[in-house]
């Protein structure tokens, strides 16, 4: 693939495929315009990075109970949410990456609900076999993977990338508990949580709101 090619398949502005991949923006514009050609290792990360990017899409719906499909485990069974994760992961029997808000659960940044159905992951598409599964995407890098108590999961600031990819669909409440978590254990500061540039007015928002979550 081009430059030109790449950025169609995302369905991205040059603009923001820019920001994205943290390329000058008039750098876009002279490979898509054949002013110049990239350099051919350049041609070579951008293609790996975003044959990854075209894998793990946003989800566009939630799953609804299937009576076809196997059950998980219930959440109201057990008294902590690793106990749960790891009966989970045990009944799926794959290799996954707990995603999203069983991510924040592992990291002890959200307690979940009770009655919790949806169950985030990176993983093969085969897991959709069971009820609630959503499948985030089939790849992830190991940088972006953290591992506690047998289970796998993302890393905090691929855990908000997530959100914000998701944020019509998704529960905003894990997210902006555990984001107003981090400010208050870290000094009153955010520090250390970086987000791609398209999200980054947004996350601002969601700042605000995790700054105000125990306030009330």
């Amino acid at each position: 693939m081009n430059v030109h090619e790449m950025r169609v398949n995302l369905g991205v502005t040059q603009s923001e495929f820019a920001a994205r991949y943290n390329i000058p923006f008039r750098t876009v514009q002279n490979w898509e315009a054949g002013v110049r050609q990239p350099p051919e290792y350049m041609v070579s990360l951008l293609e790996d990075r975003i044959r990854t990017d075209l894998v793990n899409r946003r989800t566009a719906s939630l799953p609804k109970y299937n009576p076809g499909k196997r059950d998980l485990p219930k959440r109201c069974d057990y008294v902590g949410a690793i106990s749960w994760l790891q009966a989970v992961r045990a009944c799926i029997g794959e290799n996954i990456v707990f995603a999203l808000d069983e991510a924040l659960m592992c990291q002890g940044s959200f307690g979940g609900h009770s009655d919790e159905f949806i169950v985030w992951v990176y993983g093969s598409d085969s897991v959709s076999r069971f009820n609630g599964v959503v499948v985030l995407g089939n790849q992830i890098s190991a940088y972006n993977v953290k591992e506690k108590n047998g289970l796998r999961y993302t890393n905090f600031n691929r855990t908000i990338a997530d959100a914000l990819a998701n944020e019509s669909i998704l529960d905003m409440q894990g997210i902006t508990e555990a984001i107003s978590k981090y400010y208050y254990r870290n000094g009153n500061s955010f520090e250390g949580i970086f987000v791609a540039p398209e999200y980054q007015e947004r996350f601002d928002r969601l700042a605000d709101e995790a700054i105000e979550y125990y306030e009330y």
